[in-house]
């Protein structure tokens, strides 16, 4: 009898174990996991109308691989995987939705391609056509009318039924007004058009008294003076701008300026080809050395709260990468590097 009673016990504990185990793998925490991505050539991604493939190297953009810790197993593989960076949710997201999130990616990777076809085409001595399209919503402050109203991802068209253009634009409408107020605005959320009335709240690190409470940038869209097309597939994100830029200017220029050498890089890019700060620094230089790389571009530190070019450099020296490692405030200096670079042995 105490046989029979012990192998039910034995039989009920592993049950419970076997149920708690299979609740624990639908339990998220609240972390993702940042590791070394993949080192991606741009020859096949970017088609320029006209232009010419270099057929003496490659150029590459780098990637963050970056996953949800969905539960409690994936949370303790990065603790003790190498090259594996934890970040709060809330760190890396805020209070975004999915949805949120999601558009606010796509717009970042839309505008990156964008900036990088006006910077290359512009590098290389061509007109690129720019035109506001309205004024996109990046982010919301939590104590205003705004929130819940306004969604990270709108595009503003209209205030007041009078045209917005830019954000500057939308700034000096608001300059004149006063906390309290309420403002009427039309706007675009996922192809459908939107109306709501706001009451504008008091700023404090702005020219302007009163505004929605809302980080906001140029929504646009470019005419370049020729057809360019890229196969991003799902990489998303700003990072991978001066690549994109330097593969245009190369493919018009028909300069060749790889030489032999593989190059990969990482930049945020502007439409007058600066160079701005990414995120994932130490897992793109991980990525880049594993890959073989010969020459790495990364931003160049310029003001004193940037930290890409001490990052890759101090990851470079704690790991012993020996990839040469370029920092570059703007787009022209990484092609005045290759053109004074000699051919590959």
């Amino acid at each position: 009898m105490n046989s029979a009673f012990t192998k039910r016990m034995k039989t009920r504990s592993l049950t419970i174990i076997l149920v708690l185990v299979i609740i624990s793998l639908f339990i998220p925490t609240p972390y993702y996991l940042y590791q070394p991505g993949s080192v991606e050539e741009l020859g096949s991604k970017v088609t320029v109308e006209g232009g010419e493939k270099d057929p003496t190297g490659n150029l590459h953009l780098t990637t963050v691989l970056s996953m949800r810790a969905s539960n409690i197993y994936y949370l303790a593989y990065g603790w003790f995987a190498p090259h594996t960076d934890m970040r709060k949710v809330k760190e890396v997201r805020g209070d975004m939705s999915d949805d949120e999130y999601n558009r606010l990616l796509n717009h970042m990777m839309e505008s990156s391609q964008n900036h990088a076809f006006a910077a290359g085409l512009r590098a290389a001595g061509e007109k690129v056509e720019i035109k506001p399209t309205g004024v996109f919503v990046r982010d919301i402050r939590e104590d205003t009318d705004a929130k819940g109203k306004l969604e990270i991802g709108d595009v503003i068209q209209q205030i007041d039924n009078q045209e917005v253009e830019d954000a500057q634009g939308f700034l000096d409408y608001l300059s004149h007004k006063k906390a309290g107020e309420i403002v009427e605005l039309q706007f675009e959320r996922e192809g459908s058009m939107r109306r709501e009335k706001i009451k504008l709240v008091p700023l404090t690190d702005s020219t302007n008294q009163a505004g929605l409470g809302i980080v906001s940038e140029n929504e646009f869209t470019i005419t370049p003076s020729r057809q360019i097309s890229i196969d991003a597939g799902d990489i998303g994100g700003p990072s991978a701008g001066l690549m994109f830029s330097l593969e245009i200017y190369n493919q018009i220029s028909q300069k060749h300026l790889t030489k032999g050498y593989e190059i990969a890089g990482t930049g945020e890019i502007d439409m007058d080809g600066n160079v701005g700060q990414i995120g994932g620094i130490r897992e793109k230089i991980t990525a880049v050395e594993k890959a073989g790389m010969d020459i790495f571009f990364c931003p160049a530190d310029i003001h004193p709260y940037d930290s890409n070019e001490k990052d890759v450099l101090d990851e470079a020296e704690k790991e012993g990468y020996k990839v040469k490692i370029v920092p570059v405030k703007t787009l022209q200096e990484a092609i005045d590097y290759l053109e004074q670079l000699p051919p590959k042995k």
